[in-house]
C-alpha cells in the first residue's frame, strides 16, 4: 500500500508539473518594459534595385542612418529594448537570390548592435502592401498558400538565425499585423497559419521568446478571439496595437482609408480647445470633405464625421474609447491565465505629420497622448513600444533626417 500510495503521488507531481508547462504565459525568458519601434522604408529602392548589395546592405534599412551613438541615446532616454521591423519581401524576391545569405547575416548583426548598447530587441517581421515597387506584399502572403509557405520558410530560417542569441535579450515575432479575419463573416484563417508559423518557428529557436499576435491588424478584439491553449508553450509573449481613437492619431494620413485624408486640425483631447474652436475646425473638414471627396462617398462621410467625433466629443467619452483595447486584452488574459507581463502593447502613437502634408500636428498633443497610453499600458502591467523612431511618427527623426519636436521624448525621459 506504501509503495501505491509514493507512485500515486509521484504520478501526481509528474501531471502537475505538465499541466504546468501546457499553461500558456508562465515563463516568458524575454521580460521588457519600455520600448520604441525602429522604422523603415523612407529612402527604400524598388525591388529591380534589390540584387544591387549597395542598394540593400546593411539590413535593415535603419542601419543606413542610425550607429552605435544613436542607439546609446535611446538607452540612455529610459527605452530598455528596440522592436526592430524588418521587410520580409526581399527575402521572398528573385532579385536578393544572390544576396540571401548576407541579408540574414546582416539582420543578426543589426540584432547584435542593439545588445552592445545596452538594448534588447523585438525582431519584427513586417510586411507591407505590394504596389509599383514590390511584388508580394501582406495581400499577396494571405492569398496565395505557395506564398504563404515561403514565408513560413522564410520565417524558419530567420528563427534559425537568431536561435544561439541569449534568449533574455532577443525574442522573435514571426508577423507583424497579420491582414486577415477582418470582415464579420465569421471566417477565421488566422489561428491555424499562426500556428503554422509559430511551429516553424519554434522548431528552429527552441529558447527564444516568440511574439503572437490576433489577426486584423493586431487589434485587442482580435486579439481576444485567440485560444492561447492552442499553443501549448509557456515561452510566449502576447501582443496587441492600438492608436484609438484613429480619428486623432492618424489625422491627415493619405494611406489611411479614403476618410482621414481630409481630417486636419483636431486637438488632443477635444476638450482641448474651447467648443467654438472645434466646431470652426470640423466646419473646414466638413467643407474640405464636400469641395474634394467623391459625391456619392460625401454623405457617409459626413455622418461617419459626426459619429466618431460624438463618441469622443467628452473627456469621459474619450477615456472609455481608449481604454475599451486594454480592458479587452485584460479580460482575455485573466481567462487564459496569462500574466499582465506576458503582453505586450506593441505599437500606439499619433502622427507628426504625413510626407507632403503641410499640417504638422501640435507637439503639446502628442506628447499628453503618448504619455496617457504610457499611463495605460503600465496601470495593466503591460509593457510597451511606441511607433516610431522617425517618419511620419517620428518622436526623434521626421523626414529626410530632420530632427522631430523634443517634447515626446522629454516626456518619455521623464518617466525614469
Amino acid at each position: 500500500m506504501a509503495l501505491l500510495t509514493a507512485m500515486i503521488k509521484t504520478l501526481m507531481a509528474a501531471l502537475l508539473v505538465l499541466t504546468a508547462l501546457a499553461l500558456p504565459g508562465q515563463a516568458a525568458s524575454f521580460s521588457v518594459k519600455r520600448g520604441l519601434n525602429l522604422d523603415q522604408w523612407t529612402t527604400w529602392p524598388s525591388e529591380d534595385k534589390w540584387g544591387d548589395r549597395q542598394a540593400i546592405l546593411p539590413y535593415p534599412e535603419w542601419r543606413k542612418f542610425l550607429g552605435d551613438d544613436d542607439l546609446e541615446a535611446l538607452k540612455s532616454a529610459g527605452f530598455d529594448f528596440l522592436r526592430m521591423p524588418v521587410d520580409p519581401s526581399p527575402f521572398l524576391s528573385d532579385e536578393t537570390a544572390a544576396l540571401r545569405e548576407e541579408l540574414y547575416a546582416s539582420v543578426l548583426d543589426s540584432v547584435r548592435m542593439i545588445n552592445r548598447a545596452g538594448l534588447k530587441v523585438i525582431v519584427d517581421m513586417h510586411l507591407i502592401p505590394s504596389g509599383s515597387s514590390r511584388k508580394i506584399g501582406m495581400g499577396e502572403m494571405m492569398d496565395d498558400p505557395k506564398v504563404f509557405e515561403a514565408y513560413v520558410e522564410m520565417v524558419r530560417k530567420m528563427a534559425r538565425t537568431l536561435a544561439d542569441e541569449d534568449p533574455r535579450q532577443v525574442a522573435f515575432e514571426p508577423m507583424n499585423e497579420p491582414v486577415v479575419d477582418c470582415d464579420t463573416d465569421g471566417t477565421s484563417h488566422w489561428p491555424e497559419r499562426q500556428q503554422k508559423l509559430f511551429a516553424a518557428a519554434r522548431s528552429s529557436a527552441t529558447k527564444l521568446t516568440l511574439i503572437l499576435t490576433g489577426a486584423c491588424y493586431s487589434n485587442a478584439a482580435s486579439l481576444a478571439k485567440i485560444d492561447p491553449k492552442a499553443i501549448t508553450d509557456d515561452n510566449i509573449i502576447w501582443t496587441f496595437h492600438s492608436y484609438e481613437p484613429f480619428l486623432l492619431t492618424h489625422q491627415g494620413a493619405t494611406w489611411a482609408g479614403d476618410f482621414i485624408p481630409y481630417v486636419t486640425g483636431l486637438p488632443y483631447p477635444l476638450s482641448a480647445v474651447p467648443r467654438a474652436q472645434l466646431d470652426a475646425t470640423l466646419d473646414t473638414i466638413r467643407a474640405r470633405i464636400k469641395a474634394e471627396a467623391p459625391w456619392a462617398r460625401q454623405r457617409g462621410l459626413l455622418a461617419y464625421l459626426d459619429e466618431q467625433v460624438a463618441s469622443m466629443d467628452t473627456d469621459e467619452k474619450l477615456l472609455a474609447v481608449m481604454d475599451t483595447p486594454f480592458k479587452t486584452v485584460e479580460a482575455w488574459a485573466k481567462a487564459n491565465g496569462i500574466k499582465p507581463e506576458n503582453i505586450t502593447l506593441g505599437e500606439f502613437g499619433m502622427i507628426l505629420q504625413e510626407y507632403g502634408n503641410a499640417y504638422v500636428m501640435p507637439a503639446k498633443y502628442r506628447a499628453a497622448y503618448v504619455r496617457d497610453m504610457v499611463a495605460r499600458a503600465e496601470a495593466h502591467g503591460f509593457s510597451w513600444s511606441v511607433w516610431s523612431y522617425g517618419g511620419a511618427f517620428g518622436i526623434v527623426d521626421a523626414f529626410d533626417r530632420e530632427k522631430a519636436e523634443p517634447d515626446v521624448m522629454e516626456m518619455i525621459k521623464s518617466l525614469h
